[in-house]
């Protein structure tokens, strides 16, 4: 809630991760990595993970000619985040998206449960 009264929606619940009980807003995560000078999109969503429910992971798409690893990204972000809320993982790709050029981010969480259990509910 700001100052002025007004309530500002960060993000959608069912893209919330949930980390050991914490909730990670995926576009905090995907902001931070924003900053980062080579990414030219990406998206952020739980994995499974047994110790804690789930981890965040994202999915870039670099911009043409830059080159960043996965563990300069990683160090990156816990340069601007809190630890838990660090992408476990980095995977260089193309995003996939809709006729309109938006993300379709539950295909990368379908993708990431499959074969589990307890997927995500709102998947």
């Amino acid at each position: 809630m700001h100052p002025d009264g007004y309530i500002e929606l960060r993000d959608r619940s069912k893209d919330m991760i949930n980390v050991g009980g914490e909730n990670v807003s995926s576009i905090e995560v995907e902001q931070c990595l924003y900053r980062h000078r080579a990414v030219l999109e990406c998206a952020v969503v739980g994995i499974p993970y047994s110790k804690r429910g789930e981890k965040p992971k994202a999915f870039v798409t670099l911009k043409s000619g830059e080159q960043v690893t996965e563990s300069e990204l990683l160090a990156f972000c816990r340069q601007h985040l809190a630890i838990f809320k660090c992408p476990v993982a980095i995977e260089f790709t193309d995003l996939p998206k809709t006729s309109t050029g938006k993300i379709q981010k539950y295909l990368l969480r379908q993708q990431e449960w499959a074969g589990y259990e307890n997927k995500i509910q709102g998947v």
